[in-house]
């Protein structure tokens, strides 16, 4: 595979942050609020792709980490009053600390051991959520007030309800992780979650410490997807336990299989085609899920590396 220049790579990834700023100005209202969502979500995806796509780590378990941002942010403005940035700081700091915990217990296993791990601790938090309801509101989820989504920045406030606030927000966020990303899998370091991924024995042979190097990538991966989580708490007003189900441990693999595992605009891709997919085949029909996994299968045989993933790999070889 052909490696593109760090001004190329660098000049295409921020090409597709000013198209998506562009569009913040030419999207009728459903689909500006649409992308937003999306955005939140691409980064729940990137921090997957993170740990699947360039570790080699299958995990059921990401749900966990995408509530424990969603819960941290959220409860820390329902119960505790804090201001929006603490409470997106509050997130974040659940999900690295829960991410380190799980990955020094998880990392002594490896394989289909490892997925199976991961998704007896997610479930073992969607119980938790579901035991104190009192808190966390149970199955029926809790709401984040209006008024207390609100940003200070000096003398200004700016309400997250507004659509174009929270729509720029949401590309805030997508922009920083997006560069970040692509930071992390041009250095040094990323180029050895690859070698651990491709030859883990091989890769200890040149000296190097793995499981240092996957607890890192375990903790990267669930600081972002609580970044994602707690962004979604703060944007949207909701905190619900069915974020932290199984469901949502699945659906960031299919994404990142769906754009392109181990790319790193491959996990916008693929949130961007499934979301747009559900949402063009449900306005037509009850039966969309048929619909949608015919989609599903023709995509797999046409690109088996995913969108981007195949495109990189038949024509534009210097795609990262």
């Amino acid at each position: 595979m052909k490696e593109a220049s760090p001004a190329k790579a660098y000049a295409l990834h921020l090409g597709v942050i000013a198209l998506l700023f562009a569009l913040s100005f030419v999207l009728p209202e459903y689909h500006h609020g649409l992308l937003a969502r999306i955005m939140v979500l691409a980064v729940f995806a990137m921090g997957y792709n993170m740990l699947f796509g360039y570790v080699g780590l299958l995990s059921l378990g990401h749900a966990m980490f995408f509530s424990a941002g969603l819960y941290g942010a959220g409860l820390a403005v329902i119960h505790l009053g804090w201001s929006v940035p603490a409470a997106f700081a509050a997130g974040l700091a659940c999900g690295a600390l829960l991410a380190l915990v799980i990955g020094l217990l998880a990392l002594r296993t490896s394989g289909v051991a490892f997925m199976i791990v991961t998704m007896m601790f997610a479930q073992v938090f969607y119980l938790i959520i579901l035991y104190f309801a009192a808190w966390t509101g149970g199955d029926q989820g809790l709401v984040v007030p209006q008024s207390a989504r609100v940003l200070v920045l000096g003398d200004t406030s700016l309400g997250l309800t507004n659509p174009t606030v929270r729509y720029m927000s949401a590309l805030v966020l997508f922009s920083i992780v997006l560069l970040v990303a692509l930071v992390i899998v041009r250095s040094r370091y990323g180029r050895v979650l690859v070698a651990i991924r491709e030859n883990e024995e091989r890769t200890k042979m040149l000296g190097y410490d793995t499981f240092s190097n996957k607890l890192a990538a375990v903790v990267v991966s669930g600081t972002i997807c609580a970044a994602s989580g707690a962004a979604y708490a703060l944007l949207f007003g909701y905190v619900g336990s069915t974020f932290a189900s199984v469901q949502y441990s699945i659906l960031p693999l299919l994404w990142v299989l769906l754009g392109g595992a181990a790319t790193t605009l491959g996990p916008l891709i693929g949130t961007l085609f499934m979301y747009y997919v559900v949402d063009i085949t449900s306005g037509y029909t009850s039966a969309y899920l048929l619909i949608v996994g015919i989609a599903l299968i023709l995509l797999v045989l046409f690109f088996p590396r995913g969108i981007l993933g195949t495109v990189r790999q038949r024509w534009l070889g210097w795609l990262p």
